[in-house]
């Protein structure tokens, strides 16, 4: 019996630090900035799990049922949470004090479980013993689960439907405690049937997490849903309204296939353009095929390597059927060699040169997306890009994000590159830039191939104008020992009124 509340001390360590690490990603999936929102829910839910220690001391009868009733409130509360936070996020404008306050409840909860397990062996072993056995079942539980989140549960079962497993999983210890204790319990039988409807309840939610994320995500987006998948990554969305599909990543919209030809021949047509037959060229990001699209229009280009982190996405631009059709096939090309590797590791060990580069990163909204702005990785480009050659850099939006897109420029600058700023508009998204980084003086084409949408020489010409609300600011260089670009874009960002 003593061993077997042991053996409940590692399951409900693993459960609590489920529930943190599931409050952790689904905030940074919803709020952006993973750093800060992680920060905040192990702050949050820490010093809650501290005040539940502390209260604890005023719990002095029953105290195993007690401990009993916790662990069913616990399994209700944080098996719920992610399918209450995903859906609370688009019917309230008071989603974040909602999500600390459920994180601290479940602290709370937390918190008071240990203490009462050691009250109920305190006689079982000598105080040295039981404070080292519980400690040591409570430390493999919190590793077991810091594995178990990033290599099964997300990528597998999802936020949603991992929180109901668990939810289940202290349904079972609390009834598994009641029966080791029944004769010591007041009203056993009306806990077990709390018990009973909870496992009832929550295992409802683990078969039917399916439907609940397609109701979560039809009020996030506008447009039927045609393709939904947590990867190991991400939450990856594709979405129809009318004629148009969308690309949604982590709830951030991507593209638009309504406009995003202006983008991607924005994005690829003046730098390439400008070479005298391109033939090697590489592509970081951009797993959607739409750059390699552009790129594989010159005859001239033989060999296009595209590394994009997630082979998710790749892959599903390479069999859907719409998809395949928006990007003309582009990643099926005998010239074109997709790599599923971090970018920033990759380069890291590239030895060969291109001609052309095409940096297409999402925006740097956390830390891991920003080390690819920094000035180390911008070494690493110049490293890989030949001496005639040009690169090009996706760079948010200098209407909205004016500081960030000059810090983007004052880095590349940094590490020697010359650079050429320019910025289009965009209906999907407003006002974006680029900045085209290369050795050698670059001079905007004077001609383009025929047959593009949206980029002619008028309309390239008017690309390297900035109006003075876009105009250069002061912004420091973006290293990876300050990140100084994550926080502008951060600040920057939150002042839009969604």
């Amino acid at each position: 019996m003593s061993y077997a509340l042991l053996f409940s001390v590692f399951v409900i360590s693993t459960c609590g630090l489920v529930y943190e690490l599931t409050a952790g990603a689904l905030a940074s999936y919803l709020l952006g900035d993973s750093v800060t929102q992680f920060s905040i829910i192990i702050g949050v839910y820490l010093s809650a799990m501290g005040l539940g220690s502390y209260l604890s001391k005023y719990i002095v009868k029953n105290i195993i049922a007690v401990f009993i009733e916790i662990e069913l409130i616990i399994g209700l509360v944080g098996g719920c949470s992610a399918a209450v936070l995903f859906s609370l996020f688009e019917v309230t404008a008071h989603f974040r004090p909602l999500l600390y306050s459920l994180i601290g409840v479940t602290g709370v909860l937390v918190g008071l479980e240990i203490p009462l397990i050691m009250r109920v062996l305190k006689n079982k072993f000598e105080f040295k013993d039981l404070v080292s056995k519980i400690f040591t079942f409570d430390y493999i539980g919190a590793l077991f689960a810091s594995l178990l989140f990033p290599i099964i549960l997300v990528p597998h079962l999802g936020l949603i439907r991992a929180s109901f497993l668990f939810g289940i999983i202290n349904v079972l210890v609390a009834l598994w405690a009641l029966h080791l204790f029944k004769k010591e319990v007041p009203q056993p039988r009306a806990l077990a049937l709390a018990g009973v409807i909870l496992l009832v309840l929550l295992l409802a939610g683990v078969v039917y997490s399916g439907n609940i994320t397609e109701f979560t995500e039809t009020l996030a987006y506008k447009g039927s849903i045609i393709f939904a998948k947590t990867t190991k990554y991400q939450r990856l969305v594709i979405t129809r309204e009318e004629e148009s599909l969308q690309l949604h990543l982590n709830g951030n919209l991507q593209f638009n296939s309504r406009d995003e030809y202006r983008y991607h021949e924005a994005l690829v047509h003046p730098g390439l353009q400008s070479l005298e037959a391109p033939k090697e060229v590489l592509v970081l990001g951009g797993g959607d095929g739409l750059a390699v699209r552009e790129i594989l229009k010159y005859n001239s280009v033989n060999a296009v390597t595209l590394v994009d982190l997630d082979a998710d996405i790749t892959k599903l631009f390479q069999k859907h059927e719409m998809l395949v059709a928006l990007n003309k096939n582009a990643l099926n090309s005998s010239k074109v060699r997709v790599i599923n590797a971090d970018a920033f590791i990759w380069m890291k060990g590239n030895t060969r040169q291109y001609d052309f580069i095409v940096v297409d990163f999402p925006d740097p909204s956390n830390f891991s997306l920003g080390k690819l702005y920094t000035n180390t990785f911008y070494r690493l480009l110049g490293r890989a890009l030949s001496d005639d050659g040009v690169m090009v850099i996706q760079s948010t939006s200098p209407f909205v994000a004016r500081r960030s897109f000059w810090c983007v420029v004052n880095t590349l600058k940094s590490v020697g590159f010359i650079t050429t700023p320019y910025h289009v508009y965009l209906p999907s998204f407003g006002d974006w830039g680029y900045v085209i980084a290369s050795k050698k003086e670059f001079s905007m084409p004077d001609t383009f191939m025929s047959g593009l949408k949206f980029i002619t020489p008028d309309t390239a010409r008017g690309m390297t104008g900035f109006p003075p609300d876009m105009a250069q600011v002061d912004a420091d260089v973006n290293r990876l020992n300050n990140q100084v670009l994550v926080r502008y874009f951060e600040e920057e960002w939150s002042r839009v009124v969604h």
